[in-house]
């Protein structure tokens, strides 16, 4: 058996390297290697290792994932709204509400679920944050005006996204109920101990001063709180959201400080290891089937047009006198239209808990991978034309 999974996880860390390797050749094409590694993941999910042999390591293969909303986690806070909070308080809002006006079009077209209609309302909410950031970097853009409002937004856009992916985990769950009651005991219960660690953090500061945790208290503090999430009905997302916060709150480090250059570091390398695992073992999960039928291309083409014209709308959030503070609507909205990580995380998320079909599921990816290459094409053609004389 051990044997069999270093095998596996063998396979599985090759097709990785292949397609961050493909990646870079592709790079003036904006393929991201998070499409890249679906494409090794389907291939492989449908031929030589099915979805069922990396059952051992689907823990490993989502640290990747929960790593990376502890850090997102720990930008929560009134420095993402910058200079400009009205602007990106604006463009959150109507990244949130704009998605809810493909309720009826998804419900009544393709006869979703509730709880499967507010899963799709929650990846066109949500935004690859991860992507669009690495793509400000390549670019030099981080520190524009229209860098740092797009941080802002696709940041705190992703807390609304979550909501509602909690949301749809829980209405999936509540049919089988005799009560309501039984099935929001857990989330309540588990929304109590969140909102009461706040202050408690605050208590512990005034009493014993900052906490100074090494890495192994870092990694219990994340996988405990992603534990309680996911045994609250929270999911293991929020919890680990919810994770960085206490850290933030009960460990401050000041910005640009060793402390925190290490623990981003560490964290940083948890995220580069497993998250290519992720990404293959969500391609593994797409039945080649699916892909057969006409009904989930025509799904995964109306969320597509739903997701750019949702992002679009956020161009209203930024006003004239924005504009004249040397933000870029265009950079912003580019910027918002990848899915990425997020949307992929929701979309695996809600098939294990049986929210959406496969076939569902395929069109999710689908839409998520368009997204993700568009949005980033986009991005970087504006943000080339802007840099030019």
């Amino acid at each position: 058996m051990g044997s069999s999974l270093l095998s596996t996880l063998l396979l599985l860390l090759v097709g990785a390297l292949l397609a961050r390797l493909t990646a870079t050749r592709l790079a003036r094409w904006a393929v991201p290697a998070i499409v890249l590694e679906l494409l090794v993941g389907f291939l492989l999910g449908n031929s030589v290792l099915p979805f069922s042999s990396i059952a051992p390591l689907a823990g490993l293969t989502e640290l990747g994932v929960l790593t990376l909303f502890f850090m997102v986690g720990l930008e929560v806070r009134g420095g993402l709204l910058g200079s400009r909070p009205a602007a990106v308080l604006r463009t959150v809002l109507l990244s949130a509400l704009t998605p809810l006006l493909a309720w009826w079009p998804l419900q009544q077209g393709f006869g979703l679920s509730t709880a499967s209609t507010v899963l799709c309302v929650a990846v066109l909410s949500a935004t690859g944050t991860g992507v669009t950031l690495r793509a400000l970097g390549q670019a030099s853009a981080l520190n524009t005006p229209s860098g740092r409002l797009l941080v802002g937004v696709s940041v705190l856009d992703d807390l609304p996204a979550i909501a509602l992916l909690t949301l749809a985990v829980a209405l999936g769950a509540a049919p089988g109920a005799t009560s309501p009651y039984p099935a929001l005991l857990l989330p309540a219960l588990a929304l109590g101990l969140v909102l009461l660690s706040l202050p408690a953090s605050s208590w512990w500061l005034r009493r014993y001063g900052p906490w100074r945790p090494g890495l192994l208290g870092v990694l219990l503090l994340l996988i405990g709180c992603s534990w309680i999430g996911e045994m609250g009905r929270l999911t293991s997302l929020l919890g680990a959201l919810w994770g960085g916060v206490l850290l933030s709150r009960l460990a401050p480090m000041p910005e640009g400080s060793a402390e925190a250059s290490d623990l981003r570091s560490n964290l940083a390398l948890l995220s580069e290891v497993f998250l290519p695992l992720y990404f293959i073992s969500v391609g593994m999960r797409i039945q080649a089937g699916t892909l057969l039928q006409p009904a989930a291309w025509a799904l995964a083409l109306s969320l597509l047009l739903l997701a750019i014209g949702c992002k679009l709308i956020c161009a209203l959030g930024i006003s004239r006198q924005d504009q004249a503070a040397g933000i870029d609507r265009w950079v912003v909205v580019f910027g918002l239209i990848p899915r990425g990580l997020p949307g992929l995380v929701f979309a695996s998320t809600a098939l294990a808990s049986g929210v959406i079909t496969p076939a569902q599921f395929s069109a999710l990816v689908l839409m998520v991978s368009c997204t993700t290459v568009l949005g980033l094409l986009l991005l970087g053609r504006r943000l080339a034309a802007l840099a030019s004389p």
